[in-house]
């Protein structure tokens, strides 16, 4: 297969690079309404407890069970006035005149008193959507209300709907910000690393191509399934990352044959039987790791997994296609601007005995007990802090800037109406309306308003057929481990009736539970997918294992320095965030999968090279040396370039978006260096000839299905 692309890519490289242009247009046609298409955040398991609930209530009522809408109303005067009862009554009016909005309430009709602050000057108005509008798909409906309604002096608008109208603007808006900050920079470093202008234009052209193409892949995807709007900047990052890294090696190593047979059809089929390989290899191992995020079924999980495992395999397709097509028609002109000492220096690389990274890792070699245990419970001890993380929801007001309404709002009302007002624990009875079931009612509202932390019990109420609604509110956060523990309680109760728990806390109970219950199949996937890989490239079964335990080691010490940053509020003057006491609660499962995976690529590019160094007739010691030294620059480089992509995200608004980029590049610049410079080297000293151990019939099915580096 690869001779066939190497054979296309020589023989046809203008239709290969013409129907590579087509595609980039088609690309940006369909990203022109790609935001359009593209969903919320979408962190709920469908299938809880709280959604199923939650979606009983919607039915039976006609309307959204939850305010989809909070106006807050500041008329300049106490808001119990008759000046400021009409302003509230108005805001109220003007809510409810929307077609899409089934109700809105406020102290007036409800009688509520805690709809009013504490100092009497403001209240709330809460809008409740009809049953058939999702308040997290109601973009529209913002833009009428901002208009009709957020536009009036002392009123600001927020609420799940608008905030999620918010986050989708901050996600567009900070993604371009990051192209305009990665670009420059990956070019200026692309410069640097090849000497040379022609060659540093392809690697960000390639990256660029196949985000592109990617993104208008999920457009499409869009039309027959949801896609969160998030999955738009892991796609960009890693796209552009991981066609970097590619575009990085292949063109490496095509220097590499330009120094050995000159140009021409053999140099690139050497390229794309050694370097394309690997990184046919490497985009398979990443779109697998990826991949294993679809058994989620929360919409954030399954739409970065989805939109990674599509971008690592097309970038690895645009490197495999497109760049070859390219380099086949520059030829030596690949090294156009470069000073004669870069072709020199290629052909001292090629020999992979003279630099110092092979000295290095010789050295590290000469006490590979001693580094190894030292470099491990380093990383262990970086990453002792996650043992202490706290998590935090991700569908919260508090992630968008403060000069936007729905934070503004969402701050008002902890800070200056009666606390946790608005995120009731909903309780689902199941009765019928018959004599003696208020009785039994207020008898289970009562065993609810004896928990600890639960401040104030509802009347039950009928909320459909058969269908009734009790709310408990409690006097703690209810996203504390003392609010989560009240959910726990009450589903604990002996209940006369069929009962389930819903609100805020329940859903944040039941995210958890749900990512906790998905963990198994979810890590199974990964180990196996990165075992049977790696086993088929090396034919060993210690590499993989050995792989394995590198790529936790790594994560572990990301997740630790996470903690430390963001849970523990360092670096906020720099980062620009202000700390939420925690991670966002499905961070750790995306990074755990991007890290890996990238892990494993670069464990991937340094393995091929050991192995076809050893395979030549190096020596165990020898041939780990001449690996590291073969790809310790351009590894390196591939490295920085990658966290410059995806690290560009550290610069969002939004803070699960900076852990994200600070997450992936911190993973990467561990493994990089620490891991690949200290532990891989003496790892493999220590082990030696066992590192390539297998039993026999594993040895005789790796000889019929293995795949190897080299000719």
């Amino acid at each position: 297969m690869l001779d066939l692309l190497a054979r296309i890519a020589h023989s046809r490289p203008r239709r290969v690079l013409a129907a590579a242009a087509v595609l980039f247009a088609a690309g940006i046609l369909a990203d022109g309404s790609l935001f359009d298409a593209l969903k919320p955040f979408g962190i709920t398991d469908p299938g809880s407890e709280s959604s199923v609930a939650e979606a009983r209530f919607d039915a039976a009522a006609g309307e959204r069970t939850k305010p989809a809408i909070v106006a807050l109303v500041e008329p300049g005067v106490a808001v119990r006035s008759v000046v400021g009862r009409r302003e509230v009554a108005a805001v109220a009016t003007a809510l409810a005149k929307d077609p899409a909005v089934a109700r809105a309430s406020s102290f007036i009709d409800s009688g509520d008193r805690a709809m009013v602050s504490r100092d009497g000057r403001a209240a709330y108005v809460l809008g409740f959507l009809i049953e058939s509008l999702d308040p997290l798909y109601a973009d529209d409906v913002v833009d009428r209300l901002e208009a009709e309604v957020g536009r009036r002096a002392g009123v600001t608008l927020g609420g799940p709907a608008v905030a999620n109208r918010q986050v989708d603007g901050t996600v567009e808006e900070d993604l371009r910000r990051a192209e305009l900050i990665a670009f420059p920079l990956l070019l200026l470093l692309s410069f640097f690393v090849f000497r040379s202008l022609i060659a540093a234009l392809l690697v960000p052209l390639v990256g660029a191509v196949a985000s592109i193409v990617t993104l208008g892949a999920l457009r499409l995807l869009a039309e027959v399934t949801d896609i969160s709007v998030f999955a738009v900047n892991i796609v960009t990052g890693l796209g552009l990352g991981l066609a970097i890294d590619y575009s990085l090696f292949i063109v490496s190593r095509y220097r590499e044959e330009l120094a050995r047979s000159g140009p021409g059809a053999e140099a690139l089929r050497q390229t794309l039987r050694s370097a394309g390989r690997t990184v046919a290899f490497s985009a398979i191992t990443v779109a697998a790791t990826l991949a294993a995020l679809l058994v989620f079924p929360q919409r954030f999980l399954y739409s970065m997994g989805l939109g990674g495992a599509i971008v690592a395999l097309l970038s690895g397709l645009v490197a495999l296609t497109v760049l070859p097509a390219a380099l086949a028609l520059l030829g030596e002109r690949i090294n156009a601007l470069a000073p004669g000492r870069l072709r020199r220096a290629s052909e001292a690389e090629a020999s992979g005995r003279h630099g110092g990274w092979y000295r290095f890792s010789r050295a590290v070699m000469r006490r590979p007990g001693a580094v190894a245990i030292v470099t491990a419970t380093a990383l262990i001890a970086v990453g002792s802090p996650f043992l202490r993380a706290e998590f935090v929801p991700g569908e919260d007001p508090q992630i968008l800037p403060e000069r936007f309404g729905a934070k503004q709002v969402d701050s008002a009302l902890r800070d200056r109406f009666e606390a946790y007002r608005t995120s009731p624990v909903i309780v689902q009875v199941e009765a019928p309306a018959a004599a003696g079931v208020r009785r039994d009612l207020h008898s289970y509202a009562g065993e609810l308003a004896s928990l600890a932390h639960v401040a104030l019990v509802s009347e039950p109420r009928p909320a459909g057929p058969g269908l009734w609604r009790l709310e408990a509110w409690q006097n703690v956060d209810p996203n504390s481990d003392a609010g989560q523990e009240v959910v726990a309680e009450i589903r604990a109760l002996d209940a006369p009736f069929t009962t389930r728990v819903a609100g805020a806390s329940a859903e944040f109970v039941d995210q958890k539970q749900s990512m906790v219950e998905h963990l198994l199949p979810f890590a199974a996937i990964i180990a196996a997918a990165t075992f049977v890989l790696l086993f088929l490239m090396t034919g060993s079964v210690v590499l993989p294992v050995k792989a394995l335990l590198m790529n936790l080691l790594t994560v572990a010490a990301a997740f630790g320095i996470l903690v430390v940053v963001f849970q523990d509020g360092r670096l906020e003057g720099l980062l620009g965030y202000t700390s939420e006491g925690g991670l966002n609660s499905s961070q750790p499962l995306l990074l755990f999968a991007v890290i890996f995976g990238l892990s494993t690529d670069y464990g991937v590019f340094l393995l091929t090279r050991i192995k076809e160094a050893r395979d030549a007739g190096a020596g165990e010691t020898d041939s780990v040396a001449i690996g590291l030294e073969r790809t310790g620059r351009v590894v390196t480089y591939a490295a920085l370039l990658l966290c410059i992509a995806i690290g560009s995200f550290a610069t969002s608004q939004i803070v699960f978006i900076k852990e994200v980029g600070v997450g992936i590049a911190v993973g990467v610049l561990i493994d990089a260096t620490i891991v690949r410079a200290l532990l891989v080297p003496s790892l493999m000293g220590l082990l030696g000839r066992w590192n390539w151990w297998a039993p026999g019939p594993l040895r005789q099915m790796h000889a019929r299905l293995g795949l190897s580096e080299g000719p």
